[in-house]
């Protein structure tokens, strides 16, 4: 699963940076909750 969001996430990256922000893959909860710390431009 981790690989799966790593790619979905890659996928969206570049339209992020393009905006001045980025994101980060925090963690994967057993329950496949996904958290991401959005860098930059993006984050709050």
């Amino acid at each position: 699963m981790r690989e799966q969001v790593k790619e979905a996430l890659d996928k969206i990256r570049p339209f992020l940076q393009r905006d001045g922000g980025d994101v980060e893959l925090v963690d994967i909860t057993d329950d496949g909750v996904v958290k991401v710390k959005l860098k930059g431009a993006c984050h709050g």
